[in-house]
């Protein structure tokens, strides 16, 4: 099933169509989403990041969630296929799918999903409305970078089981500049724009083809991923990296988000969940510049298409260090099409036979 997730684009599979070897798996999707191809002419995949995505869906055997879901990111110009990242925008879509495989009960007027992501080991509850026990992709809600209105997807994550400041610092310097690294359902790098020479309202292609701009990101990348207890990321699409500014359209702040050489042409939705989790951090770079309303948990957050609401809210201990207690945000889904892919042929192996 082809679906768009929010502001995303992907294919979805029941495990079970799929090989359950990874490296068979992997090849196949490959062909499936036509990669390597900067077009990606001769498969399902709409050449940009945010269009060449998976998810794998299947029951669990976990019993505080009811499907597994594993997300695989597949390159678009190299023949490479990642999980080491989640993906909240295609995470909209799980819940529906769930119910139209038959993997979820639909409920007569809405359905509730517990979904764990495989990647991580973290939960989230899809809710979305099922009237007369069938999905209804109609409705009235409205995001950003998605033309017209579908059904609301109403996504909770639980508390983080992980550290929101991998370094255990608001503040650490990475190549003489200061940084924020937080992990709020997905490893970031949070970064005011105006220390990188930019303003941060760029375009995003404007952006991508500053090469001095790539440069010095890329090595902030390649830095951070260690402090961040995540090693050697220079094959990884994580961490992610987020330029700040203050806001100009009324939000908390202006974003720029880097997957990770590509400049979102939105924002993720757990990469916006870093984001406003950051910001409510005190002493971290974006508390400085961006507009939070301290008795709300909403968090407006821009970026380049429109914005994205995140309610967020974190507790702190005495002593301890700042850890998230409640994110939530409101995504649409619509089923696109249904039916059979038909791959490329395999590559034949070459040699003089």
């Amino acid at each position: 099933m082809l679906m768009r997730g929010g502001t995303s684009k992907g294919a979805y599979f029941l495990a079970d169509d799929l090989p359950a070897e990874p490296s068979l798996r992997d090849e196949l999707l490959l062909r499936i989403m036509g990669s390597p191809d900067d077009r990606q002419i001769d498969g399902l995949g709409g050449a940009h990041p945010l269009t060449s995505k998976v998810a794998v869906v299947s029951r669990s055997v976990d019993p505080k969630a009811d499907v597994d879901y594993h997300f695989l990111q597949v390159a678009v110009d190299r023949p490479e296929v990642s999980d080491r990242q989640n993906c909240g925008n295609i995470l909209a879509g799980v819940g529906p799918f769930a119910v139209e495989r038959g993997l979820v009960p639909a409920g007569e007027r809405e359905t509730a999903v517990r979904i764990r992501m495989v990647n991580t080991g973290d939960y989230a509850t899809a809710t979305f409305p099922t009237p007369g026990g069938r999905v209804d992709y109609t409705g009235d809600a409205e995001i950003s970078g998605v033309p017209g209105t579908a059904a609301p997807v109403v996504i909770e994550f639980p508390p983080g089981k992980g550290e929101l400041l991998p370094t255990g610092n608001a503040v650490d310097v990475v190549d003489g500049v200061e940084v924020t690294c937080v992990d709020n359902g997905m490893p970031t790098v949070l970064i005011a724009a105006s220390s990188l020479k930019v303003t941060g309202y760029e375009p995003p292609r404007d952006l991508e083809e500053d090469v001095a701009l790539a440069d010095r990101l890329r090595t902030i990348r390649l830095a951070a991923g260690p402090l961040m207890g995540l090693g050697d990321v220079s094959d990884a699409t994580v961490p992610k990296l987020t330029l700040l500014a203050p806001p100009r359209d009324g939000g908390a702040v202006s974003t720029r988000t880097f997957i990770p050489v590509r400049c979102h042409t939105s924002i993720g939705v757990l990469g916006a969940a870093g984001v406003a989790a950051g910001l409510r951090i005190d002493g971290s770079v974006g508390a400085g510049l961006a507009k939070t309303d301290p008795a709300s948990a909403r968090v407006r957050i821009e970026h380049p298409t429109g914005f994205m609401d995140i309610e967020s809210s974190l507790a702190t201990g005495p002593d301890g260090p700042p850890v998230g207690r409640r994110t939530a945000v409101v995504r649409t889904a619509r089923k696109i099409f249904d039916g059979t892919v038909f791959p490329r042929a395999a590559d034949r192996p070459t040699g003089g036979h």
